[in-house]
């Protein structure tokens, strides 16, 4: 645009900080750009949004990045445009078509990561359920770990699955162990 070069950069990050990791290594790839603006949003509930415009006038770049990661339905994203000025000053409204249309270009092509919350329960049942926790975890798509046999006769297991299935084993457990299961 005008000479200046817009390079835009998105990545998953799991937190705020993992996200501020990011942007140094984005500074370190490009030392010589002239900004680095960007927008973040992390989380569900609640939801975090930060953006910079990183000396840009007060709203043209990490406003617009952030926009984009909106407008992508996106959380636990950072989206980076480094900007290689060029010499010719774009003005307000050039800099938010630049830095927007950037950031909304790379996030649609971009693929997609979608997470699926999960939730582990800790389960201890006499030894003689065994077969049914392992057959029930699979059948509400969980995964078993930390399975340990108690000198006392009981198993105690941790069972992981999508969040959304968590009541239905907890109530299948319990029904197929006739009220033995102990669920934490």
């Amino acid at each position: 645009m005008k000479k200046s070069r817009f390079l835009a950069y998105a990545s998953h990050v799991d937190s705020w900080a993992e996200a501020q990791n990011y942007l140094e290594h984005i500074k370190k790839v490009h030392p010589k750009a002239r900004h680095w603006c960007y927008g973040y949003r992390g989380g569900t509930d609640p939801v975090t949004e930060r953006c910079s415009d990183d000396g840009e006038p007060t709203g043209t770049a990490g406003l617009p990045i952030l926009g984009a990661i909106q407008g992508e339905f996106l959380s636990d994203t950072i989206c980076i445009v480094v900007r290689y000025f060029g010499g010719v000053k774009l003005g307000a409204g050039g800099l938010i078509r630049a830095y927007g249309a950037t950031a909304r270009q790379t996030l649609r092509e971009a693929p997609v990561l979608v997470l699926t919350p999960k939730i582990t329960v800790h389960v201890k049942v006499p030894a003689s359920f065994v077969g049914i926790v392992y057959e029930l975890a699979a059948k509400c798509g969980g995964q078993t770990s930390n399975d340990e046999y108690g000198v006392d006769g009981t198993l105690s297991i941790d069972i992981t699955c999508e969040k959304e299935n968590e009541v239905r084993l907890r109530e299948e457990l319990q029904d197929a162990t006739r009220g033995t299961a102990e669920i934490q």
